[in-house]
């Protein structure tokens, strides 16, 4: 069966723009993968699918019918975060939530034929919508962890995770629409996690059993197996920029596509009512937590854009104040760098 062609057609054109970041995984244990412009990568498509792969690591997704894409916006200190995520019913979505550190045997979907002889083990972390694992290509570190398997990897008396970091085996993230392959080194608990693919596991966050974090306004019913992020209108690297409308008006064509309607009228209707000098006062909002953060997220928008007004400036004193003073620090340091 075909995936929808808009959902395919999305995966094909984020898949190749290397622009795009991407992360698969749950609430507490995620691997990401990023490329450079200039980087090597070897990109595939066909059908239902697409992946890339690098030096450093690589993708593959693979859409069923029933996944869904869901562009939305969130709030960040004094941005604003975009992101899709490639959601599957919450009754078909899981993975086999193994408990305990598992051999899984030759890894046959690696996305290089090199590793498909090497030695898949499921790290044990029971996540619902992905394994989290590991492939071994050393024969003695395959043997180290088979005598440590049937115990939990957080278990304090289990040498396996000493194993891992030292031999920093390529790890390996899988949901039911696709992979994320992780090639760089682990990084030590002090150090600081490589630039393009890499893996966070973070047991706290794990432990609260979430699928998602609290801010991300996936629909009931739904499960986010794998999420893309787009090149940022204001953001690179986590650096400001200058604002780069063609990324910015992009994104908004995938959430009329793919996201909250509602969400994208309230923007819609904010932008409108500051062109026409609309006071806030006049502006009725409801109090439900997204249309909040919808309205501020068109006021940053609008700024950004450009849009400097006394009206503007009111509807954030009034709307968004903690992103007031903020804003000036994101223009100022803009002035210095750019």
């Amino acid at each position: 069966m075909s995936a929808p062609s808009a959902a395919t057609e999305l995966l094909h054109s984020q898949i190749a723009d290397a622009d795009t970041q991407w992360s698969l995984g749950t609430f507490g244990g995620i691997a990401e993968f990023s490329r450079d412009p200039d980087e090597k990568v070897s990109l595939t498509q066909s059908a239902t699918g697409a992946s890339a792969v690098t030096a450093r690591g690589g993708i593959a997704i693979d859409l069923p019918d029933a996944c869904r894409p869901f562009a939305f916006e969130t709030i960040t200190r004094s941005a604003w975060s975009q992101r899709v995520a490639l959601c599957l019913p919450a009754d078909r979505c899981a993975m086999n939530r193994r408990e305990a550190l598992t051999e899984l045997g030759p890894d046959h979907a690696a996305l290089k034929p090199q590793h498909r002889d090497s030695i898949l083990f499921d790290l044990g972390l029971s996540a619902l919508q992905a394994d989290l694992c590991v492939r071994i290509d050393d024969p003695d570190t395959a043997t180290q962890l088979r005598n440590f398997c049937g115990r939990s990897l957080f278990d304090p008396a289990n040498p396996a995770m000493g194993v891992l970091l030292k031999t920093n085996p390529h790890r390996v993230f899988i949901s039911r629409i696709g992979r994320i392959e992780v090639y760089q080194p682990i990084p030590s608990p002090s150090g600081k996690s490589p630039d393009g693919p890499h893996t966070h596991i973070l047991p706290k966050l794990l432990n609260s059993g979430r699928t998602h974090a609290a801010t991300e306004p996936i629909p009931d019913g739904w499960i986010p197996c794998a999420h893309f992020y787009p090149g940022h209108p204001v953001r690179d690297e986590g650096c400001p920029k200058s604002f780069d409308a063609r990324r910015h008006d992009t994104f908004q064509r995938m959430i009329a596509r793919f996201g909250d309607s509602a969400s994208l009228a309230l923007k819609r209707r904010v932008a409108n009512a500051i062109e026409t000098g609309e006071p806030p006062s006049a502006f009725p909002i409801q109090q439900q937590r997204n249309h909040r953060a919808s309205v501020r997220i068109a006021l940053r928008q609008l700024r950004a854009a450009g849009i400097f007004s006394p009206v503007l400036q009111s509807w954030l004193v009034t709307f968004d104040p903690a992103a007031v003073d903020e804003g000036a620090e994101d223009e100022t340091l803009l002035q210095h760098t750019g």
